[in-house]
C-alpha cells in the first residue's frame, strides 16, 4: 500500500467513518466496517483511531467544523443583522438539511451517544457551544458593520436560533417535507428577527 501522509489517512477514514454512520447508525458502525468502507486494512485503522470513541469524537469534531464553515461562508455581512440571519439560515438549510436526512440523523445519534457514552458527555456540550459561537460572531459581526444594534444579548439570539434550527431539523429528519420545511424554516427566521429586533445605533 503506497504511503499516504497521516492528515490525509485520518481524512479519508473520518469520511468512510462518516458514510458508514449515515448508513448504518452509530450502533451498526464498526472499526472494521469503516476500513472497509476506506479500502484500508483493519490495522491501518486502528493505528490512527485505536478505538471507535476516538473515531467517533473525531467524526464529530469534522461536523461540527463543517457546520461551523457553512455558516461563516454564508453570512453576507455587509446587509445588516436581519439580512445575515435570513441568508445564513437559508443557505445553511439548504447546504446542509435539504436532501441530507441522513447527515441529519447521525449527528443527533452522535449526539445522544455522547451524552450516554461515560466521558465523552463533554463532546456534546463542546459541540453546541461552538455552533451558538459560530452563530453568535456572524450576528453580531453584521449589526457591527451595518452600525445596528441587538435587542438581546449576541449569545441568546444564537442559542435562540441554533434550538430554533434543531426542532426543524428533527421534524425534517421524521418527515422529509421539503415545502413544509421551507415555509417553516421562513417563520422561525421571522420569529428570530423579530426577537433581534435591529435598530440604528
Amino acid at each position: 500500500m503506497p504511503y499516504v501522509e497521516a492528515s490525509v489517512r485520518r481524512a479519508q477514514l473520518i469520511g468512510a467513518a462518516r458514510t458508514a454512520l449515515a448508513r448504518d447508525g452509530v450502533a451498526g458502525t464498526s472499526l472494521r466496517a469503516v476500513a472497509a468502507q476506506a479500502g484500508v486494512p483493519l490495522g491501518t485503522m486502528q493505528y490512527v483511531f485505536p478505538s471507535k470513541e476516538k473515531l467517533l469524537q473525531a467524526v464529530i469534531e469534522d461536523v461540527v467544523e463543517e457546520i461551523a464553515e457553512v455558516l461563516q461562508d454564508s453570512a453576507e455581512l455587509d446587509r445588516g443583522l436581519a439580512h445575515a440571519i435570513r441568508e445564513g439560515v437559508r443557505r445553511f438549510w439548504s447546504s446542509l438539511v435539504a436532501g441530507h436526512r441522513g447527515l441529519q440523523l447521525m449527528q443527533y445519534e452522535l449526539t445522544t451517544y455522547a451524552l450516554r457514552a461515560g466521558g465523552q458527555e463533554h463532546l456534546a456540550r463542546w459541540q453546541y457551544e461552538r455552533y451558538c459561537r459560530v452563530v453568535a460572531e456572524w450576528c453580531q459581526a453584521a449589526a457591527h458593520r451595518a452600525g445596528e444594534t441587538c435587542a438581546v444579548p449576541f449569545g441568546r439570539l444564537a442559542r435562540v436560533i441554533v434550538a430554533g434550527l434543531d426542532g426543524l431539523i428533527l421534524q425534517y429528519v421524521c418527515d422529509p417535507d421539503e415545502s413544509r420545511s421551507r415555509e417553516d424554516v421562513e417563520a422561525m427566521v421571522d420569529m428570530v428577527v423579530a426577537l433581534a429586533g435591529p435598530g440604528r445605533t
